[in-house]
């Protein structure tokens, strides 16, 4: 499945697979404290329940961003997402999230949780413009590069 994007035509977005792994761990290493490795993302895309989709490029190679989350038993977690720091702000999050979202809706998901930094402004008007709402908080859950630490806040969105 294919979804070209409109505000970045030069990306669509298509399914994830292990062969992706080594490109998904050089672009969570960009933004994540503890980033995953290449055999992580190998491990969770193994899975039967994990699944993803990024936005990849007309090069071979070249993503701009991805998504992976996991469903089980009429529920799903977001895992993580990233954009590619020079192209935020331009519609590739938005729709990396709506692909999970209908793919979501046609396993008949009722209901997917995410986690985000309650620092991470621009990530907490995304989802709450998908609907989610926050649900909890994980207190000193992430930690910054300087060492701080920061709350999550766990967020959720029906689906039926």
């Amino acid at each position: 499945m294919r979804i070209p994007l409109l505000a970045r035509r030069e990306y669509s977005i298509e399914p994830l697979d292990e062969a992706d792994s080594h490109l998904l761990a050089g672009l969570h290493h960009e933004d994540f404290t503890r980033p995953w490795s290449e055999e992580e993302f190998s491990a969770l895309l193994g899975q039967e329940a994990v699944f993803g989709f990024k936005a990849a490029g007309r090069r071979p190679g070249r993503i701009a961003g991805f998504v992976l989350a996991r469903h089980a038993a009429g529920e799903a977690e977001i895992l993580t997402i990233a954009v590619t720091r020079s192209l935020r702000r331009g519609g590739i999050g938005r729709s990396l999230m709506d692909a999970v979202l209908r793919h979501l809706h046609h396993e008949r998901t009722e209901s997917v949780f995410l986690e985000v930094d309650e620092n991470n402004a621009a990530a907490i008007a995304l989802y709450r413009r998908l609907g989610f709402r926050e649900v909890g908080r994980r207190t000193a859950y992430y930690r910054s590069r300087d060492g701080s630490r920061s709350d999550a806040l766990v967020m959720r969105r029906d689906l039926r």
